[in-house]
């Protein structure tokens, strides 16, 4: 439950926003590093910090605390968006901290030194209780909104790995290039029983003739995959395999389905089934 200081929460917050030019100049001089950015962060993120810096301060001093936690999240996901520096707005927060006691110190000697001993350790600990759970909730938000867009990021990489290019109305050609791991072998799956179905293709052509590695667990998946391709109607027609790679396969007793064709040359593939 807040606690409530002789009820001067709301007091705290009225003398910080009739005194607010002071407060900013205090705040600015407390925060160098920031000040100078002030502007920049505005244009950049549309984010204005002083205005900001008076909201984190009603939510703190008057206990708000649904307000403060949506507050930071709005902010961590707002500097995330932006790609702004953590270590100004860790600067900016210490900064309203000092700048808080300094104008709570003015408000207390200007009513007459009012806070007991009591009530100002009481005070003391829910202000920078609050400013820290600020923080922290605001680094969670900007953390998951970054973990976030690199998921998202990696799949498209992912994706653009797996090119399907259709060649015409049924036929498309998949060339693999490089190292096929297995989570690549997963988006690989994904993607060309997606695709099948969208492009309604009847005859998938897979280069494998730039392959480098295939690890031997990804061979076994990588026959269960043409498998499903079978099953959806589709024929596969490989292409470019290499020496080593149908090494382990015959070690691993990998032998693909009746529906797989196998031809030496894409070339050879594509004046076979596109007619040119």
């Amino acid at each position: 439950m807040p606690v409530k200081f002789s009820n001067f929460n709301s007091e705290i917050t009225e003398f910080i926003t009739e005194n607010r030019d002071d407060f900013e100049g205090k705040l600015l001089a407390e925060a160098v590093n920031v000040a100078s950015k002030i502007n920049e962060i505005l244009m950049t993120g549309n984010i204005d910090l002083l205005k900001n810096a008076a909201t984190l301060v009603e939510y703190v001093v008057e206990q708000k605390e649904e307000e403060l936690i949506n507050f930071a999240r709005i902010e961590g996901v707002a500097w995330a968006q932006h790609s702004l520096t953590l270590s100004f707005k860790l600067e900016w927060v210490q900064a309203i901290r000092r700048t808080l006691w300094h104008f709570l110190q003015k408000f207390d000697q200007s009513n007459g030194n009012i806070i007991s001993g009591n009530e100002f350790y009481e005070l003391e600990k829910m202000i920078n209780d609050n400013l820290d759970y600020f923080l922290n909730n605001f680094f969670l938000s900007y953390s998951d909104f970054k973990d976030e867009l690199l998921n998202t990021q990696r799949k498209m990489v992912e994706h653009l790995s797996v090119p399907i290019i259709p060649v015409s109305p049924a036929v498309a050609v998949l060339p693999l290039i490089g190292i096929i791991d297995n989570y690549r072998m997963q988006t690989l799956e994904e993607k060309v029983l997606t695709d099948i179905s969208t492009l309604k293709l009847q005859t998938l052509i897979m280069d494998l003739s730039g392959l480098t590695t295939m690890e031997e667990d990804v061979i076994v998946h990588f026959e269960n995959v043409l498998s499903g391709v079978s099953m959806m109607g589709c024929k596969v027609v490989i292409t470019g395999l290499r020496a080593e790679l149908v090494k382990n396969m015959i070690r691993l007793g990998v032998s693909f389905d009746r529906n797989v064709e196998t031809h030496g040359t894409l070339q050879q593939t594509l004046q076979k089934y596109t007619a040119l």
